[in-house]
């Protein structure tokens, strides 16, 4: 019988998971990929919007070598904080199915193992968004040149690439493609950038454009994908560009299926998992919810610097529904 089981080992699972200890219980973490599954997968050179102390967990200082840390520094973070707290984390082991039995939840996992099972009163889905891109739903879409996440530029030098989306993702996989030797063409179904892009990479990405190094397509969506060309359409007329590679810049967002299947409703208006703010407790007695799941479909509301306290409501809640005091 576990005291909590947590799914998701990124930054809010791993905050919720030292929460719990810090109170006494024996949390077990549960990721179907490595730890920080979601932040290793970032492009290689990504730089966070926020300052370390905005991104800290747990009381361990998270020390920086500039103003704003890299998806590197962030790795090693977030490891020397579960290092730190001796978290019982499950690598590598995919959970398949939690269903409620009376007051108590079993989940099933996978790993290479074979089939696990667990038994828990209380269960914290911190599943984030990043592993379900938005499709675009157009022929050749499934074609091994898209690609729906960005890693690195390198082996893109002296392509062709087409890069769909006007927001941060998109427009830094332009900047570092460009950077790296590609020819880096963007479409954007949008006539400008919004004001979410990076105050301090929006008059870069600007400036490159307008000094021809990166084309731009505003109010252009794209209709078909072909092995050596793009087919886009723009204001009612349709075009062609020759093309090697596409990156799909198209936004992501949460799996809420496991939470559906034990009873939890999702907002009419804005996707989110039905649950209570003030304790991030489903309709499911027992059942949180901890990190960007939390948000639905306006993944920018929830970042790590809000996330991160979803833990410490949480386990007030759990003590509070134990009877018992805060140490």
């Amino acid at each position: 019988m576990e005291d909590l089981i947590i799914v998701g080992a990124g930054p809010c699972g791993l905050s919720a998971a030292v929460e719990a200890k810090k109170r006494g219980f024996n949390p077990l973490v549960i990721e179907k990929g490595c730890l920080l599954h979601s932040v290793y997968g970032f492009p290689v050179h990504m730089q966070f919007f926020s300052t370390p102390e905005l991104l800290e967990i747990g009381g361990v200082p998270f020390i920086s070598t500039g103003e704003k840390p890299n998806r590197l520094e962030a790795l090693k973070y977030y490891r020397s904080v579960a290092k730190a707290y001796g978290l019982r984390v499950h690598l590598y082991e995919k959970v398949t199915r939690i269903d409620k039995v009376g007051e108590k939840f079993v989940v099933r996992t996978e790993n290479s193992a074979g089939k696990q099972r667990y038994v828990t009163c209380r269960v914290v889905v911190a599943t984030g968004y990043y592993d379900t891109p938005n499709l675009m739903n157009i022929p050749g879409e499934k074609l091994s040149k898209v690609h729906h996440y960005y890693k690195d530029g390198h082996p893109y030098y002296g392509l062709d690439v087409l890069v769909i989306g006007g927001k941060n993702s998109a427009v830094d996989a332009a900047m570092d493609l460009h950077q790296a030797g590609a020819r880096v063409t963007m479409a954007y179904r949008q006539g400008a950038f919004t004001n979410s892009v990076k105050a301090w990479v929006k008059p870069v990405i600007e400036s490159a454009i307008k000094k021809g190094w990166i084309t731009m397509h505003w109010n252009t969506v794209v209709r078909e994908i072909r092995e050596k060309e793009v087919l886009l359409e723009k204001e009612g007329e349709l075009f062609t560009l020759k093309n090697d590679a596409v990156f799909a810049m198209t936004g992501y967002r949460p799996q809420t299926r496991m939470l559906e299947q034990l009873g939890v409703s999702l907002d009419s208006k804005t996707g989110a998992p039905v649950h209570d703010p003030e304790t991030m407790e489903t309709e499911v007695s027992g059942l949180y919810i901890a990190g960007v799941i939390a948000a639905g479909n306006d993944a920018n509301s929830i970042f790590i610097e809000n996330g991160r306290f979803h833990g410490g409501k949480i386990v007030a809640h759990m003590e509070k529904e134990m009877g018992a005091t805060t140490p």
